[in-house]
């Protein structure tokens, strides 16, 4: 049973957000470097595609790739050895690390534990708000169905409007947490009115199961795997809620590499597009990587919509809005232009 000392050693973690960070995560290889950047004033200081700021040596050089999650392109170019096979041609060599959600992989980052990598809408706003040294440099997703609100099969709670008072469980800062709080004006609410429960998704899971939340706010796999056990179903919401997926490079590592950002975004596009053209093997390896059903798998697999483009106008307003809305909730401490964080030339290069 999850102990709720556990949702205030979650808090401790997302207060990343706000403090400068050391490291941590669940990290399987270590390592690198660091630098800090104003992102709100990236506009003026973007490294630029194919114009590295130091010369590269005759050393190997150590690329660190963070899986966000685990159903994802990562995943796949992980199995099929992609990067390895790209970037050692290059001289590098990959070492990978995988979080459970973007607060803890934004500490590692800032450890200089993490040079890719992508976030969801949370993460990525209040990095920017809090100025770590990334840059956004690519559209993963446009976001249409990143979340849901999930309830006990036998609960009482009906509506948006039920939550009103409830116990809600989420990883505070993540694409959950701006779902919650977009979604509950449409039933005359606000954050102020639910109690929010600051878990990691699998201690979530064991807190849902365990009765202690009267609803969780979760992601895939979760929301279809509980789904599909009979013991869980969704509130219905009628808001729509745009959420895009932001990919990202170290600052450091993109002024020092920018030639392995651009190889970085090239595989990450075969690995969308191997996943897109072959749905039973990427089904098959996604099953192995979460121990899920293939069916499961495939049933996630069909509302999902991965992608690899410069940030859409459509994507920057949805994220923009985000900002404000978590701004005004006082959820991020600093207001930003999202867009003067967002650096498309290694995209448009490796699209080319």
């Amino acid at each position: 049973m999850v102990k709720w000392k556990r949702a205030g050693l979650a808090i401790a973690l997302t207060a990343i957000l706000t403090l400068v960070l050391s490291a941590c995560g669940d990290k399987e290889k270590g390592g690198g470097e660091t630098g800090k950047t104003d992102a709100s004033a990236a506009a003026q200081t973007k490294t630029k595609a194919g114009s590295p700021d130091t010369a590269p040596s005759g050393d190997k050089v150590k690329v660190q790739i963070a899986i966000n999650s685990t159903i994802n392109p990562l995943t796949i170019a992980r199995a099929k050895g992609f990067y390895e096979e790209a970037f050692g041609k290059l001289n590098a060599e990959v070492e990978w690390s995988k979080f459970p959600s973007g607060p803890p992989l934004l500490e590692a980052l800032v450890a200089g534990r993490v040079d890719l990598s992508f976030l969801g809408d949370g993460a990525a706003i209040a990095g920017v708000s809090n100025k770590l040294p990334f840059e956004i440099i690519g559209l993963s997703s446009e976001g249409k169905r990143s979340s849901s609100i999930l309830v006990p099969q036998d609960s009482p709670i009906r509506t948006l409007a039920d939550l009103k008072g409830k116990s809600i469980g989420l990883a505070k800062g993540t694409v959950a947490n701006v779902y919650l709080i977009k979604v509950l004006p449409e039933a005359g609410l606000s954050i102020s009115d639910v109690n929010i429960i600051n878990l990691q998704p699998d201690d979530a899971q064991a807190a849902f199961e365990s009765g202690k939340l009267d609803a969780w706010v979760a992601w895939d796999p979760y929301v279809t795997q509980n789904l599909n056990k009979g013991t869980a179903r969704t509130i219905d919401v009628q808001t729509q809620v745009l959420s895009p997926g932001s990919i990202i490079a170290s600052t450091a590592f993109a002024k020092k590499h920018p030639e392995l950002v651009v190889e970085y975004l090239k595989v990450y596009k075969q690995a969308v597009d191997f996943q897109l053209a072959n749905e039973e093997e990427t089904a098959g390896i996604l099953a192995e990587q979460t121990k899920l059903p293939v069916k499961t798998i495939k049933q996630i697999l069909a509302n999902t919509s991965p992608i690899l483009s410069p940030y859409t106008q459509s994507s920057l307003d949805a994220m923009q809005a985000s900002s404000d809305i978590l701004y005004e909730n006082k959820y991020i401490k600093h207001p930003i232009a999202f867009k003067d964080a967002v650096n498309d030339t290694f995209v448009t290069e490796a699209l080319k």
